[in-house]
């Protein structure tokens, strides 16, 4: 049995948890601000989809041609705060040299091969540890408002369908009968079979840290400010001083770039950040999650209402929200969806994204002791689960199934 130290309770780091402790461990997960906060962590405020279809990386060749469009647009889903550019602009040199059709592809297969498993990650968990009433088993809806737009996706749908991805295309006719209460927007629809959505993510992640905590997981809410990796062991200074532990696995999200650096490894991480808005007591509205594919965002029945959550700015994480997403946010998802009324809460948190679309899985350049789990930009849910089995695998030295080298940080050298 080894005593870990798991930084981070958000989906990766509570499935981490998890797996290790299956294993036999000693597991202590650090997070200053607890389990479900509403405080920035993409845990919290996602749109609460198992999104095992979303294989394709926002570095995509089309955003030589859409950028311009993008950045000038007031309908745009991104914005960049332009007093950012000077400490973005690494990052989005980076981020455009992989948005050529070959680098992005690589991104994409490597994506569908982690996606393809995602599931395995859960089903143990939400059995064991009574979580199946936060699941509701409806596949998800992505949705075109005009034909433009849905032949512009072409090349997506087939590059999903050519990495094993299943989808279906519906025409206006079965949107509407589908989802009665949208408006009559929309063209075309896909539906991707396998999905599912959490009706709470946050009340998922705390019943999950509960049970938990009932098995011997110790939660410290506090901060780590340093790692140092040694011979036989790393020592976690924390808040409240510090102690020795065997090993010790990063999942901090958009807050791990520090520990990496202090590990031997300088990752580009950086932050995309999402919005949301939720629409109390009209859940029976849509009975899936409904996404609008121009205008960037989901819109998902929970169990306080509908929460439309989305877009991105390139911030870092800056906590000043952005008026214009949250205006585009509300006046769409009005335009949506019949009868929403006014939204009641804003959200703003910190989805954690590296230049080529893909997280950091593996073990520190300085200490295989230290193990990485971040910077699973918009699918942290998604691959939480299976993350967190890597996690546990590289700790008991267990022979991989996947092969982790897209992932590995050293990429970034």
């Amino acid at each position: 049995m080894a005593k870990v130290a798991v930084v981070g309770a958000g989906f990766v780091g509570l499935s981490s948890a998890y797996w290790l402790m299956q294993d036999g461990h000693d597991v202590t997960v650090f997070d200053p601000q607890g389990v479900g906060a509403n405080t920035g962590g993409a845990s919290y405020g996602n749109a609460g989809t198992f999104a095992n279809y979303a294989c394709i990386p926002v570095n995509n060749p089309s955003v030589f041609r859409d950028l311009p469009r993008y950045l000038l647009s007031s309908q745009s889903p991104l914005r960049v705060r332009w007093s950012y550019l000077p400490m973005l602009a690494p990052w989005l040199a980076q981020f455009l040299w992989h948005s050529t059709p070959s680098r992005y592809t690589h991104s994409a297969t490597a994506l569908a091969a982690l996606l393809g498993r995602a599931q395995d990650g859960y089903t143990a968990m939400v059995q064991q540890a009574g979580l199946a009433s936060f699941i509701r088993q409806k596949e998800c809806l992505y949705l075109y408002s005009g034909a433009a737009a849905f032949k512009a996706s072409q090349g997506t749908l087939a590059l999903r369908e050519s990495l094993g991805v299943p989808t279906r295309v519906v025409d206006r006719q079965e949107v509407q009968a589908l989802e009665p209460q949208l408006n009559p927007l929309f063209d075309r629809g896909v539906l991707f079979p396998g999905s599912w959505h959490l009706t709470d993510p946050a009340g998922f992640l705390m019943s999950l840290s509960a049970w938990l905590a009932r098995g011997g997981m110790q939660l410290r809410a506090e901060a780590v400010r340093t790692l140092s990796p040694q011979a036989q062991h790393v020592v976690v200074d924390s808040t409240s001083g510090p102690e020795a532990y065997d090993h010790v696995a990063i999942c901090a999200g958009a807050f791990s770039r520090g520990l990496a650096a202090q590990c031997g490894d300088k990752v580009p991480l950086d932050t995309e950040r999402g919005y949301h808005l939720l629409y109390p007591g009209v859940s029976d509205l849509i009975s899936r999650p409904v996404g609008w594919a121009e205008r960037g965002f989901y819109m998902t029945p929970m169990a306080r209402g509908i929460r439309v959550a989305g877009t991105v700015e390139l911030a870092g994480l800056n906590t000043r929200k952005h008026p214009g997403l949250l205006q585009l946010l509300t006046h769409s998802s009005q335009r949506a969806i019949h009868g929403l009324g006014t939204p009641t809460e804003q959200w703003l948190g910190y989805r954690p994204t590296l230049p080529d679309g893909l997280p950091v899985l593996g073990r520190a350049s300085k200490s295989a002791r230290v193990i990485y789990a971040f910077g699973h930009q918009h699918i942290g849910l998604t691959l939480g689960g299976l993350s967190g089995t890597v996690v546990a695998d590289l700790v008991a030295g267990r022979s991989s199934t996947m092969d982790l080298g897209p992932y590995a940080a050293s990429r970034f050298r």
